[in-house]
């Protein structure tokens, strides 16, 4: 784990936070969210929501960004870290943070009225690790990953000897793939 997966962790979160914040300024709960800080105002619920956001995804990268290598598996991870943010935000912290008391929430009535929540803190989720994965990936390979990627096979596979093979012998569509490849190398 270094800097740049914590910093990349918190672009993620800023990304899902903007979304899942604008989705709880459109269901009016941005002031709830500010009076956890003693100022019932959707702006400060924003901003308060956005630090946690991106608290909450630099956490994910220190805990979680190692297994965020795929979209595919991002998204799953992602469905299960929002839905692990709901059961401690919402159900657990704010109301510990409200002055409610631990637990309030820990029943199936207070967590039925929530499910809105879940649905935002699952896309949230979902938002934050796919971003992740893609940052990560572009860091990785960099910008011109399919390009190093095309010249890597072209070395490995040596198009050359490919197109020979397509031309004398295999399909036209083999003919017709090695010819795309060669083009979009050469451009």
């Amino acid at each position: 784990m270094n800097r740049k997966q914590i910093t990349h962790g918190v672009i993620g979160g800023l990304a899902g936070g903007l979304v899942f914040g604008i989705l709880m300024g459109i269901m009016g709960m941005l002031p709830t969210i500010g009076k956890m800080v003693g100022l019932q105002s959707a702006t400060i619920g924003f901003v308060v929501h956005m630090i946690i956001s991106a608290i909450i995804g630099a956490e994910f990268s220190i805990v979680f960004g190692r297994f965020a290598t795929r979209i595919g598996r991002g998204i799953a991870i992602g469905l299960a870290y929002g839905g692990l943010w709901w059961l401690l935000g919402p159900l657990t912290l704010m109301p510990l943070f409200m002055g409610m008391g631990l637990g309030v929430n820990w029943n199936l009535a207070a967590a039925s009225t929530m499910l809105p929540s879940l649905m935002g803190h699952a896309i949230f989720g979902v938002v934050l690790s796919v971003v992740y994965s893609i940052i990560e990936h572009r860091a990785a390979f960099g910008a011109a990953a399919p390009a190093a990627r095309l010249s890597t096979v072209e070395e490995k596979y040596s198009l050359e000897s490919f197109k020979t093979k397509s031309l004398y012998g295999h399909s036209l569509e083999t003919a017709i793939i090695a010819k795309k490849v060669e083009s979009y190398i050469n451009s």
